[in-house]
Protein backbone atom coordinates (compact mmCIF):
# COMPACT_ATOMS: atom_id res chain seq x y z
CA UNK A 1 0.00 0.00 0.00
CA UNK A 2 1.40 3.56 -0.69
CA UNK A 3 -0.41 7.07 -0.39
CA UNK A 4 -1.99 7.29 -3.70
CA UNK A 5 -3.36 4.18 -3.79
CA UNK A 6 -5.74 3.05 -0.48
CA UNK A 7 -7.10 -0.38 0.01
CA UNK A 8 -10.15 -0.68 1.55
CA UNK A 9 -11.64 -4.17 2.11
CA UNK A 10 -15.12 -5.10 3.57
CA UNK A 11 -16.47 -8.58 4.90
CA UNK A 12 -19.26 -10.68 3.31
CA UNK A 13 -21.48 -13.74 4.75
CA UNK A 14 -22.04 -16.51 2.19
CA UNK A 15 -25.58 -17.85 3.17
CA UNK A 16 -24.04 -21.45 2.24
CA UNK A 17 -21.56 -23.82 3.70
CA UNK A 18 -17.72 -23.67 2.51
CA UNK A 19 -17.82 -27.53 0.92
CA UNK A 20 -20.30 -26.12 -1.13
CA UNK A 21 -18.40 -22.90 -2.35
CA UNK A 22 -15.75 -24.95 -3.39
CA UNK A 23 -17.71 -27.56 -4.83
CA UNK A 24 -19.09 -24.94 -6.96
CA UNK A 25 -16.24 -23.63 -8.02
CA UNK A 26 -17.35 -20.23 -7.80
CA UNK A 27 -18.85 -17.43 -5.28
CA UNK A 28 -21.43 -16.21 -8.37
CA UNK A 29 -25.19 -16.95 -7.49
CA UNK A 30 -24.70 -17.10 -3.91
CA UNK A 31 -25.95 -14.97 -1.51
CA UNK A 32 -23.99 -12.41 -0.16
CA UNK A 33 -24.52 -10.09 3.02
CA UNK A 34 -21.92 -7.49 3.36
CA UNK A 35 -20.45 -5.49 6.52
CA UNK A 36 -18.67 -2.22 5.92
CA UNK A 37 -16.71 -0.25 8.30
CA UNK A 38 -18.23 2.54 10.18
CA UNK A 39 -16.16 5.46 9.30
CA UNK A 40 -13.59 6.43 6.27
CA UNK A 41 -9.92 5.52 5.67
CA UNK A 42 -10.75 2.03 7.62
CA UNK A 43 -11.61 -1.56 6.74
CA UNK A 44 -12.17 -5.13 7.86
CA UNK A 45 -10.85 -7.64 6.46
CA UNK A 46 -9.57 -11.64 7.94
CA UNK A 47 -13.19 -12.47 9.29
CA UNK A 48 -13.16 -16.11 10.82
CA UNK A 49 -16.75 -16.91 12.77
CA UNK A 50 -17.70 -19.35 16.01
CA UNK A 51 -21.45 -20.77 17.00
CA UNK A 52 -22.11 -20.12 20.55
CA UNK A 53 -25.59 -21.72 21.95
CA UNK A 54 -27.20 -21.10 18.68
CA UNK A 55 -25.75 -17.64 17.75
CA UNK A 56 -23.31 -16.65 15.63
CA UNK A 57 -20.41 -14.57 16.54
CA UNK A 58 -18.00 -12.81 13.71
CA UNK A 59 -14.29 -11.88 14.49
CA UNK A 60 -12.07 -9.61 11.96
CA UNK A 61 -9.38 -7.85 11.61
CA UNK A 62 -10.51 -3.76 11.78
CA UNK A 63 -7.45 -1.23 10.40
CA UNK A 64 -7.29 2.34 10.37
CA UNK A 65 -5.08 4.22 8.20
CA UNK A 66 -4.74 7.20 10.42
CA UNK A 67 -2.97 4.80 13.28
CA UNK A 68 -1.58 2.08 10.63
CA UNK A 69 -2.19 -0.25 12.91
CA UNK A 70 -5.57 -3.62 13.21
CA UNK A 71 -7.11 -4.21 16.11
CA UNK A 72 -9.76 -7.34 16.49
CA UNK A 73 -13.55 -6.36 16.44
CA UNK A 74 -16.01 -9.43 17.24
CA UNK A 75 -19.86 -9.06 15.87
CA UNK A 76 -22.68 -10.71 17.57
CA UNK A 77 -25.29 -11.54 14.50
CA UNK A 78 -28.87 -12.53 14.70
CA UNK A 79 -30.99 -14.94 12.84
CA UNK A 80 -31.27 -12.64 9.67
CA UNK A 81 -27.61 -12.44 9.93
CA UNK A 82 -27.84 -8.90 10.89
CA UNK A 83 -25.24 -6.98 13.38
CA UNK A 84 -26.80 -6.64 16.80
CA UNK A 85 -23.76 -6.10 18.96
CA UNK A 86 -20.38 -5.12 18.47
CA UNK A 87 -17.06 -4.28 19.93
CA UNK A 88 -13.48 -4.00 19.81
CA UNK A 89 -12.32 -6.86 21.72
CA UNK A 90 -8.36 -6.84 21.42
CA UNK A 91 -5.94 -4.08 21.33
CA UNK A 92 -2.21 -3.97 21.06
CA UNK A 93 0.52 -1.21 20.64
CA UNK A 94 1.46 -3.68 16.99
CA UNK A 95 -0.75 -4.39 14.66
CA UNK A 96 -3.31 -7.35 14.98
CA UNK A 97 -5.19 -9.18 12.11
CA UNK A 98 -6.15 -13.17 10.93
CA UNK A 99 -8.43 -13.53 14.53
CA UNK A 100 -8.36 -17.66 14.06
CA UNK A 101 -11.31 -18.77 16.64
CA UNK A 102 -11.61 -22.58 17.79
CA UNK A 103 -13.08 -24.47 20.30
CA UNK A 104 -10.61 -26.95 22.73
CA UNK A 105 -10.70 -28.58 26.12
CA UNK A 106 -14.17 -27.33 26.15
CA UNK A 107 -12.68 -23.39 26.31
CA UNK A 108 -12.65 -21.18 23.51
CA UNK A 109 -9.09 -20.01 21.87
CA UNK A 110 -8.13 -17.32 19.64
CA UNK A 111 -4.83 -17.11 17.45
CA UNK A 112 -4.95 -13.65 15.73
CA UNK A 113 -1.69 -12.85 13.63
CA UNK A 114 0.81 -9.97 15.46
CA UNK A 115 3.98 -11.08 14.02
CA UNK A 116 5.59 -7.64 14.83
CA UNK A 117 5.56 -8.06 18.46
CA UNK A 118 8.08 -10.78 17.59
CA UNK A 119 5.88 -13.79 18.62
CA UNK A 120 2.95 -15.48 18.51
CA UNK A 121 0.46 -15.14 21.41
CA UNK A 122 -2.44 -17.11 22.16
CA UNK A 123 -5.68 -15.64 23.71
CA UNK A 124 -8.62 -17.46 26.03
CA UNK A 125 -11.68 -16.19 26.40
CA UNK A 126 -12.59 -15.36 29.63
CA UNK A 127 -16.19 -13.69 29.06
CA UNK A 128 -17.13 -14.59 25.37
CA UNK A 129 -17.05 -13.02 22.79
CA UNK A 130 -16.02 -9.62 24.55
CA UNK A 131 -13.55 -10.17 26.98
CA UNK A 132 -9.90 -12.11 26.38
CA UNK A 133 -6.54 -13.04 28.10
CA UNK A 134 -3.45 -13.81 27.02
CA UNK A 135 -2.16 -17.24 27.69
CA UNK A 136 1.52 -17.33 28.88
CA UNK A 137 2.43 -21.02 28.91
CA UNK A 138 1.91 -21.18 25.21
CA UNK A 139 4.74 -20.95 22.77
CA UNK A 140 5.60 -21.68 19.64
CA UNK A 141 9.05 -21.43 17.21
CA UNK A 142 8.54 -18.16 15.51
CA UNK A 143 6.21 -15.05 15.36
CA UNK A 144 4.16 -17.20 12.54
CA UNK A 145 1.75 -15.51 10.16
CA UNK A 146 -1.52 -16.45 9.81
CA UNK A 147 -1.09 -19.27 11.91
CA UNK A 148 -3.94 -21.98 10.86
CA UNK A 149 -4.68 -24.73 13.43
CA UNK A 150 -5.95 -28.49 12.51
CA UNK A 151 -6.61 -31.46 14.67
CA UNK A 152 -6.35 -34.31 12.45
CA UNK A 153 -4.35 -38.23 12.86
CA UNK A 154 -4.42 -37.96 17.02
CA UNK A 155 -2.78 -34.15 16.66
CA UNK A 156 -2.50 -30.94 16.61
CA UNK A 157 -0.87 -29.53 12.68
CA UNK A 158 -0.24 -25.52 12.13
CA UNK A 159 -0.13 -24.04 8.88
CA UNK A 160 1.60 -21.03 8.86
CA UNK A 161 3.86 -18.48 6.79
CA UNK A 162 7.19 -17.35 8.35
CA UNK A 163 8.09 -13.44 8.96
CA UNK A 164 11.28 -13.57 7.52
CA UNK A 165 12.67 -13.39 4.60
CA UNK A 166 9.83 -10.14 3.62
CA UNK A 167 9.47 -12.40 0.75
CA UNK A 168 8.38 -15.61 1.90
CA UNK A 169 5.23 -13.72 3.59
CA UNK A 170 3.41 -14.26 0.28
CA UNK A 171 4.82 -17.56 -1.25
CA UNK A 172 5.81 -19.89 1.88
CA UNK A 173 3.61 -21.92 3.77
CA UNK A 174 4.91 -23.95 6.78
CA UNK A 175 3.93 -27.11 8.92
CA UNK A 176 4.51 -27.87 12.74
CA UNK A 177 2.51 -30.46 14.95
CA UNK A 178 2.14 -31.05 18.55
CA UNK A 179 0.46 -33.06 20.68
CA UNK A 180 -1.47 -30.61 22.31
CA UNK A 181 -2.64 -27.31 20.83
CA UNK A 182 -0.58 -25.96 23.64
CA UNK A 183 2.70 -27.63 22.36
CA UNK A 184 5.27 -28.22 22.19
CA UNK A 185 5.50 -27.32 18.28
CA UNK A 186 8.06 -28.68 16.39
CA UNK A 187 8.23 -28.30 12.06
CA UNK A 188 7.49 -30.99 10.62
CA UNK A 189 10.07 -30.09 7.86
CA UNK A 190 13.32 -27.55 8.46
CA UNK A 191 12.38 -26.13 5.04
CA UNK A 192 9.14 -24.76 3.35
CA UNK A 193 6.46 -27.34 3.30
CA UNK A 194 5.03 -25.65 -0.04
CA UNK A 195 6.69 -22.28 -1.70
CA UNK A 196 4.76 -20.57 -4.55
CA UNK A 197 3.60 -17.14 -4.73
CA UNK A 198 -0.22 -18.30 -6.46
CA UNK A 199 -0.46 -19.98 -3.39
CA UNK A 200 0.85 -20.49 -0.02
CA UNK A 201 -0.12 -18.40 2.45
CA UNK A 202 -2.99 -19.11 4.24
CA UNK A 203 -6.65 -17.68 4.06
CA UNK A 204 -9.08 -19.26 5.91
CA UNK A 205 -10.22 -22.52 8.04
CA UNK A 206 -9.43 -26.19 6.53
CA UNK A 207 -11.89 -28.89 6.30
CA UNK A 208 -12.03 -32.59 5.14
CA UNK A 209 -13.61 -33.39 2.19
CA UNK A 210 -13.50 -36.46 0.26
CA UNK A 211 -11.00 -37.82 2.16
CA UNK A 212 -8.50 -34.61 1.33
CA UNK A 213 -7.95 -32.15 3.48
CA UNK A 214 -8.79 -28.75 1.65
CA UNK A 215 -6.62 -25.44 2.84
CA UNK A 216 -8.00 -21.76 1.58
CA UNK A 217 -4.57 -20.30 0.42
CA UNK A 218 -3.88 -16.48 -0.95
CA UNK A 219 -2.86 -15.95 -4.93
CA UNK A 220 -0.16 -13.19 -4.38
CA UNK A 221 1.15 -13.93 -7.66
CA UNK A 222 -0.38 -10.55 -9.30
CA UNK A 223 -1.39 -8.52 -5.75
CA UNK A 224 -1.89 -9.67 -2.53
CA UNK A 225 -4.59 -11.12 -1.75
CA UNK A 226 -6.00 -11.44 -5.37
CA UNK A 227 -7.69 -14.53 -5.32
CA UNK A 228 -8.13 -17.65 -3.42
CA UNK A 229 -6.27 -20.70 -4.21
CA UNK A 230 -7.69 -24.08 -2.71
CA UNK A 231 -4.51 -26.48 -2.15
CA UNK A 232 -5.28 -30.33 -1.13
CA UNK A 233 -3.67 -32.12 0.85
CA UNK A 234 -3.52 -36.56 2.12
CA UNK A 235 -4.12 -36.18 5.63
CA UNK A 236 -2.26 -39.69 5.61
CA UNK A 237 0.72 -37.89 4.05
CA UNK A 238 0.68 -34.74 6.60
CA UNK A 239 4.36 -35.48 8.04
CA UNK A 240 5.92 -35.78 4.31
CA UNK A 241 2.94 -33.47 2.88
CA UNK A 242 2.59 -33.18 -0.87
CA UNK A 243 0.30 -30.47 -1.78
CA UNK A 244 -1.98 -29.94 -4.84
CA UNK A 245 -3.82 -27.25 -6.26
CA UNK A 246 -7.46 -27.16 -6.47
CA UNK A 247 -10.10 -24.46 -6.85
CA UNK A 248 -9.36 -21.18 -7.43
CA UNK A 249 -11.58 -18.81 -6.23
CA UNK A 250 -12.13 -15.10 -7.01
CA UNK A 251 -14.68 -12.18 -5.96
CA UNK A 252 -17.46 -12.05 -7.64
CA UNK A 253 -18.75 -9.13 -10.02
CA UNK A 254 -21.75 -8.57 -7.61
CA UNK A 255 -19.49 -6.84 -5.03
CA UNK A 256 -18.38 -4.46 -7.31
CA UNK A 257 -16.48 -1.87 -6.65
CA UNK A 258 -14.94 -4.50 -4.07
CA UNK A 259 -13.25 -6.32 -6.89
CA UNK A 260 -9.39 -6.22 -6.48
CA UNK A 261 -9.23 -8.84 -4.71
CA UNK A 262 -10.10 -11.39 -2.14
CA UNK A 263 -7.88 -13.40 0.86
CA UNK A 264 -10.28 -14.72 3.26
CA UNK A 265 -12.39 -18.02 3.20
CA UNK A 266 -14.09 -18.89 6.51
CA UNK A 267 -16.54 -21.75 7.08
CA UNK A 268 -18.49 -21.18 10.04
CA UNK A 269 -21.41 -24.17 10.18
CA UNK A 270 -24.01 -23.54 7.23
CA UNK A 271 -22.34 -19.85 6.73
CA UNK A 272 -19.57 -18.85 5.01
CA UNK A 273 -16.76 -15.37 5.78
CA UNK A 274 -15.16 -13.68 2.91
CA UNK A 275 -13.48 -10.63 2.48
CA UNK A 276 -13.50 -8.24 -0.75
CA UNK A 277 -10.97 -5.74 -1.82
CA UNK A 278 -11.27 -2.13 -3.29
CA UNK A 279 -8.60 0.29 -4.73
CA UNK A 280 -9.16 3.92 -3.87
CA UNK A 281 -6.78 6.16 -5.99
CA UNK A 282 -5.44 9.62 -4.59
CA UNK A 283 -7.44 9.69 -1.86
CA UNK A 284 -6.89 13.39 -0.45
CA UNK A 285 -7.71 12.34 2.96
CA UNK A 286 -5.31 9.53 3.26
CA UNK A 287 -2.65 12.21 1.71
CA UNK A 288 -3.74 14.64 3.93
CA UNK A 289 -3.68 11.90 6.93
CA UNK A 290 0.05 10.59 5.82
CA UNK A 291 1.22 14.28 5.43
CA UNK A 292 0.28 14.69 9.45
CA UNK A 293 1.85 11.69 10.08
CA UNK A 294 5.02 12.73 8.70
CA UNK A 295 5.13 16.19 10.22
CA UNK A 296 4.82 14.41 13.98
CA UNK A 297 7.83 12.24 12.75
CA UNK A 298 9.75 15.00 11.78
CA UNK A 299 8.94 17.44 15.06
CA UNK A 300 9.53 14.63 17.67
Amino acid sequence: MNCYTTDLWQIGIVQAPIQHIVASGSLDGFRIKWITPDKSLTFLADPFGLWKKGVLYLFAESYDYRTRRGDIIAYKLNADLDVIEQRTVLQEPWHLSYPFVFEADNEIWMLPEGYKSGTLTLYRAIEFPWRWEKVPDFSFPCAAIDATPFYAQGKWWMFYTPPLPKAARTDTLMLAHAPHFMGPWENVLQTAAHRNKSGARMGGTPFDHDGQIFLPTQDCSRTYGGALQMLTLDPQRLLTPEFAASVRLEVPASAAPFIAGMHTLSGVGDVTFIDAKRHLKGSPQRLWVDLQRRIQKWIS
